[in-house]
């Protein structure tokens, strides 16, 4: 659909940016810590760095604040790592931990920034893995008490909650996460055990939330990414609508709807995949009423009709991601969509796609808590870092964010990945993705200096304008 007028975008909207605690804050076992699944991981990628140091934001919180204020920044989205709050997982709390994010979300607040918080990124606390993870029903009650910390030290100052980041990439991508347990006997029907059991957590966490906050919103934060078929094959189509409810509807429906998805229902019936579901766990799915939808985006997928041997394509490049699930759907590479240097195609269009799909199937606020492009940045001889390609995706993607929004997608915020430079999942410290360069090289570290690179001055105007000047 062509508009000749385009809605503006809200006034109040949320410009920011987003990070990880485990990606950017370093400090892995100072001040009480505890490790978490990542600090414990046995190897990482050939050639990369592991998170120990990161970007240091630990100790240097205080530049990057001051520096997303200069960006002009309304929000930021980060997360809180459940080790440094409770180094168990379960017991004691530790004041260092609570002290550091009390004195970071402060100074977001004197900078006028609000402070977007998710509950957990990944970094399952190591004791709790130790004793079964998310396959232990006991870490449905470790999570929930650990959210009832941060919504009594925080809740006074923190409106917006997201409670579990991107649930579907671990249970579908643990092992290229790292978050993977090695020790499960049968991990595919393990893992969706695991999700039930982070699907019952989560809906306890909302609720929890809104009896102790009631001025608070909270929400999930999957990662959601629209699925194309191959062709117009009615086969291919069929296998779109099942890796679309595996992928993306399971998480959202148990999340807003407190319940199932049918198709994945029928998908996990026929693998053996069905969870084991106590008495009272669907009243409390129902019962969960998230205020908002949160979700990540960086591409589209195309998958085409399975032919039953599981031969699929690995279409996401360096995190060695296979899409395809034997009789199921196989993955397509899309011919129509370009590549980055890591092989993930670029698909701003689909990005608007998916707004108005998850938007008109839920009905709920969106926010966008990550979208952005893994690049080969290089401070230039004269000092600066220019990285117009990260510009020109961006730019796409906040045009076809316009353009949902005039389709009637009711969006409130924008945090693309990520604020600072941080260590990737996959690629180290030399994928990049930040507004902020961090100087440091994958083993050494150099002096961590700041520097803003082009995008910043860039998306400092973007903010200034509410997106009228893109």
């Amino acid at each position: 659909m062509k508009h000749t007028q385009l809605k503006p975008f809200p006034k109040d909207f949320f410009w920011g940016a987003s990070t990880s605690a485990y990606q950017v804050e370093g400090a892995w076992n100072e001040d009480g810590k505890g490790p978490s699944v990542i600090d414990m991981r046995e190897k990482y990628p050939e050639r990369t760095t592991d998170y120990k140091v990161a970007s240091d934001h630990y100790h240097l919180y205080q530049e990057d604040v001051r520096l997303m204020a200069e960006m002009g920044f309304k929000a930021y989205r980060f997360s809180i790592a459940w080790t440094r709050i409770i180094p168990n997982g379960t017991g004691e709390v530790n004041p260092k931990g609570l002290e550091f994010y009390n004195n970071l979300i402060n100074e977001l607040i004197e900078n006028k920034i609000e402070p977007i918080v998710t509950m957990y990124h990944f970094d399952l606390p190591y004791a709790l893995q130790a004793r079964g993870g998310w396959s232990n029903r006991e870490t449905i009650d470790a999570f929930v008490k650990y959210a009832k910390v941060l919504f009594d030290n925080y809740g006074d100052r923190v409106k917006y909650w997201l409670t579990i980041n991107e649930q579907n990439m671990m249970i579908m991508h643990g092992k290229a996460l790292g978050t993977l347990d090695p020790n499960l006997e049968d991990p595919d029907r393990e893992l969706y055990q695991q999700n039930h059991h982070m699907l019952v957590a989560q809906a306890k966490a909302m609720d929890v939330c809104h009896q102790m906050l009631p001025q608070a919103l909270i929400g999930p934060a999957p990662n959601i990414s629209y699925i194309y078929p191959a062709s117009s094959k009615p086969e291919d189509i069929l296998a779109a609508q099942s890796f679309n409810s595996i992928r993306n509807w399971l998480y959202l429906d148990a999340a807003v709807y407190g319940r199932y998805n049918k198709t994945a229902w029928s998908f996990l019936e026929e693998k053996g995949y069905v969870p084991t579901i106590v008495e009272g766990d669907m009243e409390i799915l129902k019962n969960a009423k998230p205020d908002f939808i949160a979700f990540n985006y960086y591409t589209s997928k195309t998958v085409e009709a399975s032919n039953g041997e599981g031969n699929d394509k690995n279409n996401t490049g360096d995190q060695e991601i296979v899409i395809g699930e034997a009789g199921v759907y196989k993955g397509h590479n899309n011919p129509n969509l370009p590549k980055n240097e890591f092989g993930w195609e670029i698909d701003p269009i689909g990005f608007r796609t998916t707004l108005r799909e998850v938007y008109d199937r839920y009905q709920l606020p969106i926010i966008i808590t990550e979208n952005g492009l893994g690049a080969f940045d290089k401070v230039e001889e004269d000092g600066t870092v220019r990285d117009p390609y990260r510009i020109d995706y961006l730019k796409k993607h906040l045009e076809q964010m316009q353009l949902a929004i005039t389709d009637g997608v009711e969006v409130f915020g924008y945090c693309p990945w990520s604020a600072i430079d941080l260590i990737s999942t996959h690629q180290g410290a030399k994928k990049r993705y930040g507004f902020i360069f961090v100087d440091r090289e994958e083993f050494d570290l150099k002096e961590l200096r700041r520097i803003p690179k082009q995008s910043f001055y860039w998306y400092k105007e973007v903010i200034a304008s509410n997106g009228e000047k893109l």
